[in-house]
């Protein structure tokens, strides 16, 4: 397997780990949501910088932001 797709299926397996691990926010101003929440924002820049770099989106991608 190519690595750069190897390293994106890690990337990818990680954020969705930890999307899947995450506390009801049943207030929001919970201590253990706050942290979860500030993890998973890295965790997803990380993933969003990863693909940026290694895989260009086509002009013609409907998820152009």
């Amino acid at each position: 397997m190519d690595k750069k797709l190897k390293e994106c299926g890690e990337k990818l397996r990680k954020l969705v780990s930890d999307v899947q691990g995450a506390p009801y926010p049943g207030n929001l101003e919970n201590e253990l949501y706050m942290i979860w929440y500030e993890h998973i924002q890295k965790t997803a820049i990380e993933c969003f910088e990863f693909l940026d770099e290694n895989i260009p989106q086509e002009d013609d991608d409907p998820v152009n932001f």
